[in-house]
């Protein structure tokens, strides 16, 4: 599942005013407006963030929730082939030794 990074992390920062024929000169009410617009920014990403791992760790809970369903799945089915197969084995055995008397039985009938 691959997931759209422009979204998760956008490349839209602020761009610093530069002029080349002044140096910087920010006021304080400046500096501290582009923090706020940085933070409130950063927060935005956290925000995505934040919600993308929430949705992470749903997902990967009902994986692991599939996962332990199939195998109890997977242990029954095996649990019951090996049921099946342990009853045709003993019915082939009983028919064998049965069969094996049987012959026994004629043979000293003949005889």
């Amino acid at each position: 599942m691959i997931r759209d990074l422009s979204k998760m992390y956008p490349q839209t920062r602020h761009p610093a005013p530069h002029q080349p024929a002044q140096p910087f000169k920010f006021t304080i009410s400046e500096s501290c407006d582009r923090i706020k617009e940085e933070f409130q920014f950063l927060q935005a990403q956290y925000h995505s963030l934040k919600l993308e791992c929430e949705k992470l760790a749903s997902e990967k809970t009902e994986m692991q929730r599939h996962y332990v369903m199939y195998y109890e799945m997977s242990y029954g089915l095996n649990i019951e082939m090996h049921k099946q197969v342990s009853y045709y084995f003993f019915v082939s055995v009983l028919n064998n030794s049965n069969t094996v008397h049987f012959k026994k039985e004629v043979v000293c009938f003949a005889v």
